[in-house]
């Protein structure tokens, strides 16, 4: 009796990661919109994908798994059956590559599917929402898949597409970023209208006064290590420039004009986007392709191991840590809220309110289920397309954030860090100053649009 009860408890959970998103909910989860369970699954396979590679470029694991016997060739045989496969293929850069190359493919073929779902009412609909476990089944198929691919020029070409994503992938982090400053002190300044303002302007001043303090302090590392008197000359232009322009759009914040036409505009945007840009130059001259001018160049090749002659203290630079971090709150950024903004909504392709949303937290407040209900009934809240997208572009550039934006030759031997990375990211950085300082000019500039 208790196995036949065991088996139909396991059936109804096979049936509930083939169904909707509603049954993947437990007793002690609160109720949450059908749109909003269904991207952070999608969130939590990309998170996934990031994991395997973080694990598969982690140093000394495929040691250890030479350990076990019967796993990689020449690790010994399991009752008398030797195993003839190559733990290095599987490890490593090249496998990133590969994971990236799953993850991206897994997210485009989703993102080709959803293209003008209006409502949930469409059939595909209930295909984004629901069959987790034939999606979970279709990406590891497709991972397999990426391991069979010849060597070839695949990983040479593979890195000019995660170039270009990754470059996109920052200028959606801007976007998410620039919006995030403008709620944020919307918010405080609100605040100190309707409560102690001296108290809401002073942490206002604290946070304005850490953020400048960080990027000043962050500029001057940057001269210390990344310049020499000497020499490193495309070191020293690249900080100035962006120092320049963090001062110009600082400046900008504040100007009367830009304050009659934005009263919320202020410096505690213009010095997160300063750290922000800080970080970015950062994170461009640490693949400066110099080692003279760049002390945390890493000559790498395929598995992880150096081919410098001095021994490596880290496989994994600090500004590559930063940006994952980065990664996972933009990525769940996308997914679990809209902006306060309807200009970046419309940008973004979300909308998390409406008639349907309403009546669904009604509904699932009034019956106390804990469940995932349909709130896009008379509309999808977000673009099922444009959501693979960012997912897609987030896969390209975690898969060139774990590899440090280093680019294999064609022997998949030896890693370089080549200046396109350097330029791709100095670029994104100029374009998230110049985005910045048109959200502040816009008002004046089109003054009959309605940019609140």
């Amino acid at each position: 009796m208790g196995a036949c009860l065991g088996v139909c408890s396991l059936l109804s959970c096979v049936s509930c990661l083939c169904g909707p998103a509603s049954c993947l909910l437990c007793g002690c989860c609160p109720s949450a919109r059908n749109s909003t369970v269904s991207r952070l699954l999608f969130t939590f396979f990309l998170f996934l994908c990031t994991l395997v590679s973080i694990i598969m470029i982690i140093p000394g694991v495929e040691k250890e798994l030479h350990k076990l016997p019967g796993f990689c060739e020449g690790s010994g045989s399991v009752l008398g059956v030797q195993v003839h496969a190559d733990c290095s293929g599987f490890l490593g850069h090249k496998a990133v590559y590969r994971m990236g190359f799953a993850a991206a493919s897994f997210f485009f073929l989703f993102a080709v599917i959803m293209v003008c779902v209006r409502s949930s009412k469409d059939p595909r609909a209930a295909v984004q929402n629901g069959f987790w476990l034939l999606k979970f089944m279709v990406l590891v198929g497709l991972t397999v898949g990426a391991f069979y691919i010849p060597d070839g020029s695949f990983t040479s070409v593979w890195f000019y597409f995660g170039v270009v994503g990754s470059f996109l992938f920052i200028l959606i982090q801007l976007i998410l970023l620039i919006d995030f400053a403008h709620s944020w002190s919307q918010l405080w300044l609100r605040n100190a209208g309707e409560g102690s303002a001296k108290g809401w302007y002073a942490a206002l001043c604290a946070v304005t006064f850490i953020f400048y303090a960080a990027s000043i302090a962050a500029i001057a590392l940057l001269y210390v290590y990344y310049t020499k008197p000497q020499g490193c000359t495309e070191g020293k232009v690249l900080i100035s420039i962006n120092l320049i322009l963090c001062v110009i759009v600082s400046a900008m914040s504040i100007l009367p004009k830009i304050q009659d036409a934005q009263p919320h505009s202020g410096l505690l945007q213009a010095s997160l986007i300063t750290l922000y840009t800080i970080f970015i130059t950062w994170s461009a001259l640490a693949n400066v392709p110099n080692q003279d001018c760049n002390p945390t160049l890493l000559l790498r090749n395929s598995t992880g191991s150096a081919e410098a002659a001095q021994p490596l203290t880290t496989w994994w630079d600090a500004p590559s840590i930063v940006g994952l971090v980065i990664f996972i709150l933009c990525t769940l950024f996308i997914s679990i809220r809209s902006s306060d903004h309807a200009q970046v909504n419309k940008m973004m392709l979300t909308e998390e309110s409406g008639a349907g949303a309403s009546a669904g937290d009604a509904a699932a407040a009034e019956s106390g289920v804990h469940r995932a209900y349909d709130n896009e009934q008379d509309g999808v809240t977000y673009s099922y397309s444009f959501f693979h997208l960012c997912l897609l572009l987030a896969a390209l550039y975690i898969m060139m954030t774990l590899t440090n934006w280093y680019r294999p030759d064609e022997s998949l031997r030896v890693l370089s860090s080549p200046w396109t990375a350097v330029w791709v990211k100095i670029c994104s950085s100029w374009a998230g100053l110049l985005l910045y300082a048109w959200t502040l000019v816009a008002p004046l500039v089109l003054p009959d649009r309605d940019f609140s």
